[in-house]
This record gives C-alpha cells, sequence and structure tokens, in this order.
C-alpha cells in the first residue's frame, strides 16, 4: 500500500489537489471506457463558440475547464482505438500502457540524458533491446524513443548523410541522393526537403514492392547516393518490400540501408510473418511505431541503429552546458533530432512488462487472422471484389461500378453515424478502398455486415 504524501501547496499556483483529482477521476473513467470511430471533428468558430474564453486574466478554474474539455473539446475528437476505426493506421493501445502514461507524465522525467533520466531510459533501452532481438541485432545495437515516424525516418537519415560524408570527405558537388519507391511514406520526402537532398523514385512492381533488381536498373550512378530506404509494411498496401535484394544492392555500394516498419515492423513479433522480413537483419537503421501495432499509446516511435556509433557521430550535441555530460552511457539525445524528451517509451516497456512478449505475439497474430478472414469474406461476396490481399493486415478492395464520389460519399456517412471508419485511397490509378487492422478486438463478422450490407447500389447506414 502506497503511503499518502504530505499535501503540497506552491505560493504562486496554490492549493491545486482538487483539479489534480478532477483529472485523475476523468483519466480513471476515460481509460475504461467504449470509444467509438465516430467523425465528430467541428469547425474552429463552433469550438469557439461553444467553449467561450478559456485563456483568461483570472483563470476559469479546473472544473469549468475540464467542463469544456469534457463537454466540447474531447466530443470533437475522433477514437483512435476503437475496433471499428480500420482507416489510415489506427492505434489499439493496452488498457495498461494508457494508464502508465499517466505515471510517465506524473513523474516528469527528463529523459535526454542518462545522469537525468537513468532508471526510465534503462527501462526504455530494454523495450529497444527486445526490438532489436527480433532484427536480429547485437549488442552494438542502439537505439532511442522518437515522437513519431517522421522524425524516426528524419533522425536516421541525417545519421545515413553524415557516415556519407565522413567516408567520402566532401559533399557531391551536385547534392547528395536518397532512393525510395513511391510506395515510401510520404515522410521521406518530407525527410529530403529538410536536409535538401534528391528523392530517386524507384518503379514498384506490379504487388507494390521495392526490388533489388528495380534499383540497379533505375540507379546507375551512386556517387550521390548516400542511403536506400525500404519499407516493412508500406502504409498504402501493407507490402514489404524486397529486403534481401535491397540490402545486396547496398552492400554491393557501401550505401546505408534505412528500413520503415513504422506501422509493419510489429510483425517480426509473429512467428508466422517473420519469414517475410528476411534481410531485415543487414539494414543499418530501423522504425517501427509502437503506438500503431505494438499497443502503446501516442506518441511512441522506436529507432534502432545496427551500429549505434554512427548515430552518435551525427546527432551528439555539445555546448559548454553540456561538457559534464557522461557519454560512456546511451543518450537517447544524442541518437537523434532532439534534446528535450520525455520517456515516451515507458508506456510501452511498462505494457511488455506486465503482459510478456508471448501476448504480444498472440495479439499481432490474431489481427492478421482477422484481417485474413474479411479478405477471405470480400472474395466471398458478388458485388465486392478484393484487389490486393494483405502480406499483413492491410487490404484494398472495391465495389466494381462506383466511382470516387460514391467511395467517398460512404465513407462519410459511416463515419458520421459511427458504424465504420473505412475511407477510399488508390491504386494502380483507381479509386479503392482500404481496410487496416492493427486492433485484436475487431469482429470480422461486424466488419463483414457492414460491407456487405452498405456496400451496394441503394446503399444505407444501419441504424
Amino acid at each position: 500500500m502506497l503511503e499518502s504524501a504530505p499535501r503540497r501547496v506552491a505560493t504562486v499556483w496554490g492549493d491545486e489537489h482538487e483539479a489534480v483529482d478532477a483529472a485523475v477521476r476523468w483519466a480513471i473513467h476515460r481509460v475504461v471506457r467504449p470509444s467509438n470511430p465516430k467523425a465528430t471533428a467541428r469547425p474552429a468558430a463552433d469550438l469557439a463558440a461553444a467553449a467561450g474564453a478559456t485563456i483568461t486574466p483570472e483563470g476559469i478554474g479546473a472544473e469549468a475547464a475540464l467542463q469544456v474539455f469534457t463537454e466540447i473539446l474531447e466530443p470533437a475528437t475522433r477514437a483512435q482505438d476503437d475496433p471499428m476505426n480500420l482507416a489510415y493506421i489506427p492505434a489499439a493501445p493496452t488498457r495498461a500502457a494508457i494508464a502508465f502514461d499517466l505515471v510517465t507524465s506524473s513523474a516528469n522525467i527528463f529523459g535526454g540524458l542518462w545522469e537525468a533520466g537513468a532508471g526510465a531510459i534503462w527501462a526504455e533501452n530494454q523495450a529497444l533491446r527486445w526490438i532489436a532481438d527480433l532484427l536480429g541485432w547485437g549488442p552494438e545495437a542502439m537505439g532511442c524513443f522518437v515522437s513519431g515516424g517522421t522524425t524516426g525516418n528524419l533522425s536516421a537519415l541525417a545519421a545515413a548523410r553524415h557516415r556519407a560524408l565522413t567516408a567520402r570527405g566532401s559533399r557531391p558537388a551536385e547534392g547528395w541522393q536518397v532512393a525510395c519507391s513511391a510506395g515510401a511514406h510520404s515522410s521521406i520526402a518530407a525527410a529530403a526537403r529538410i536536409l535538401d537532398v534528391e528523392v530517386i523514385d524507384v518503379p514498384e512492381d506490379d504487388e507494390g514492392h521495392l526490388t533489388g533488381a528495380a534499383l540497379r536498373e533505375v540507379v546507375t550512378d551512386t556517387s550521390r547516393l548516400f542511403a536506400v530506404v525500404a519499407s516493412a509494411g508500406t502504409t498504402n498496401a501493407g507490402v514489404i518490400d524486397d529486403l534481401h535484394g535491397v540490402a545486396d544492392f547496398c552492400d554491393e555500394h557501401r550505401i546505408w540501408l534505412h528500413v520503415d516498419g513504422a506501422y509493419g515492423g510489429a510483425g517480426l513479433v509473429s512467428p508466422t510473418l517473420r519469414p517475410q522480413y528476411a534481410g531485415i537483419e543487414r539494414a543499418d537503421s530501423f522504425i517501427v511505431d509502437p503506438h500503431k501495432w505494438l499497443f502503446a499509446p501516442y506518441d511512441c516511435c522506436a529507432l534502432v541503429y545496427h551500429h549505434g556509433s554512427t548515430a552518435t557521430a551525427a546527432h551528439a550535441q555539445h555546448a559548454s552546458y553540456l561538457d559534464k555530460v557522461d557519454r560512456d552511457a546511451a543518450n537517447p539525445a544524442d541518437l537523434a533530432i532532439h534534446l528535450s524528451r520525455r520517456v515516451r517509451g515507458l508506456s510501452f516497456w511498462f505494457s511488455l512488462a506486465t503482459h510478456g512478449t508471448d501476448r504480444y505475439a498472440a495479439a499481432v497474430d490474431r489481427t492478421v487472422a482477422i484481417a485474413r478472414e474479411v479478405a477471405d469474406g470480400i472474395e466471398a461476396t458478388s458485388h465486392l471484389r478484393l484487389l490486393k490481399a494483405p502480406e499483413l493486415t492491410v487490404m484494398l478492395f472495391e465495389r466494381p461500378g462506383w466511382t470516387s464520389e460514391d467511395y467517398r460519399q460512404w465513407s462519410d456517412d459511416l463515419a458520421k453515424a459511427g458504424v465504420m471508419l473505412c475511407v477510399p485511397t488508390q491504386w494502380h490509378g483507381r479509386p479503392v478502398l482500404r481496410l487496416a487492422f492493427v486492433n485484436p478486438e475487431s469482429d470480422p463478422a461486424q466488419v463483414l455486415t457492414v460491407l456487405r450490407e452498405t456496400l451496394t447500389p441503394d446503399h444505407h447506414v444501419p441504424a
């Protein structure tokens, strides 16, 4: 039993106990409350009118602020963890992970440097070690948790460029290049703009894969190429690139291989799926977002380097006020584009420690089974056509004869009614529908019932 702490009353802020109690009670209720994928976003003008002035010289008080949040602000957001949220890449955090995020926030640990956050960073490193083991990487592997795949990809490519610059001695006269396929996540193009490098678009094969053969055909001059980005589960189609073929090309030309597994990297947990990732052990860097398919809350991306020294050479910050930093320890601030950071990997660690890795593997396998059952059901439905069966848990399908506007209206109707979230996308230049499963609580029978009853010429939204 935890002993009661003495009441603390700050001279400036006054007694905040009522505010704290109210916020904690709200959080406890929300953690166990069912949610739904209903689209409830409102225009800013509507929110302003409903909420009124909240930032004032005197303050509105905790009770009023929490009431605004409860009645106006939180209802204008969409639950990412609902089992019928099947759009984009949703989230399905464990209750344990969400609850421990409250602990992480209340501990208010600075997680940039070992001397300030050693215990929490050690725990994060345990989770990162598990991921490195899944990759088949040895003790020289090192990583940290960043906010998301965009920051993870940017940080990895910055390290790759730094290694190339160090090895070659100077920047190419015409600038650096990075190669990837059109199926690569949009953050790769964003990172290239920030790093001021050119992107070489390599054509995919018919199923959406980047292959070593295509790389060799397109990239005949590697003098400017510092990295290749392969995907371990693309966002749009959920495919895993030809990792061995891409790694062969990178090894031959001494090019950095970064694998973006923001969504699909979680499949490494599954013995069933693991063979599809053959070659990933040869990568130089890797990311996976536990807030996607590893059941952690936002925001949490694991960035791991095969050899941590290449990252610290690129990212370590030096200043007079940092002279006494212990560089013998693995400082997260030395491994990515950040200095200040919360220990966002702690809730992931807590859930892993609580449930065990076997249960994580079972949860991933469960979502794979759900996706395959839905795909089989679509194939068996006469008025639907499966276009891309799931390699992992994303599938593409169509309602023959429907237009982009038909899909958009159907998607909006279901989203506003809170029935299901499924949005259109493009595949081979035509509009299609896409489902992404990451929640082991999704009910395939319920999904198929919605699809069969609403994807009809006279579709309607079930009550």
